[in-house]
């Protein structure tokens, strides 16, 4: 109303030539002026990348847990003193970094939906609001998922020591002796292992299991990559 009736095919046209971009207009005008679903959809999928990464640094900040008495899987960059209480103490500090970008990236994602949820007939004019969050989630996404890939998973390390001692400790391996020796027959291993506190390769060959098979079905890389050869 009250312009050229070709106004926006031009705007149009001169924003495709000012941004390469392909700028088409609605198929529907009066529901694209009533709904913002697009700006909805688009903060939905900046949720899910903050869902992921929410899984992934609590992981990796999980598995650097330690050194001694946590599960020490990995080695964490050490970016800052950890503890003025804790000698030697390694924060997680970039998952945690990315843990509370994460946090506010959904709650950018809870404006974003109720703006797209105040829409009455042919109008929705919440826009400031759904572009202001949208503009902030993409931007705290993008420098955190940037800063974890250079200052945290660049560097991580495995803690081969640590992982091979609990490799070696563990009696849930017993599992794979199932269908070598049979259920019961693994079971009472186990038990007889936790009650003595002995290694479980130590008890099984006492208990009669040969240890060429036993090396052969306790084969943790085997085991790892889902009893492929490796």
């Amino acid at each position: 109303l009250n312009t050229h009736r070709r106004f926006a095919e031009k705007v149009r046209r001169e924003l495709r030539k000012e941004t390469g971009l392909k700028i088409e207009g609605p198929a529907h005008p009066f529901e694209a002026q009533g709904n913002r679903d697009a700006l909805v959809e688009l903060s939905g999928a900046l949720k899910v990348v903050a869902v992921s990464l929410t899984k992934i640094a609590n992981d990796i900040a999980l598995m650097g847990s330690g050194p001694r008495a946590g599960i020490g899987e990995l080695f964490l960059p050490e970016l800052q003193k950890g503890s003025s209480i804790m000698p030697g103490k390694v924060n997680p500090v970039i998952p945690e970094v990315v843990l509370q970008v994460s946090a506010q990236v959904i709650g950018n994602d809870t404006a974003v939906t109720i703006g797209g949820m105040q829409g009455q007939f042919e109008l929705n004019v919440r826009i400031p609001l759904m572009a202001r969050n949208l503009v902030d989630s993409i931007e705290l996404l993008t420098s955190s998922s940037k800063l974890f890939a250079e200052k945290c998973i660049d560097g991580i390390e495995a803690n081969r020591a640590g992982t091979d001692a609990s490799a070696g400790g563990t009696l849930a391996v017993a599992t794979a002796l199932n269908t070598a020796i049979g259920y019961d027959k693994a079971a009472a291993i186990v038990k007889k292992a936790t009650d003595t506190g002995r290694p479980l390769r130590e008890v099984a060959l006492e208990e009669g299991v040969d240890a060429k098979l036993y090396d052969e079905t306790i084969n943790l890389r085997k085991i790892a990559a889902g009893n492929e050869e490796v």
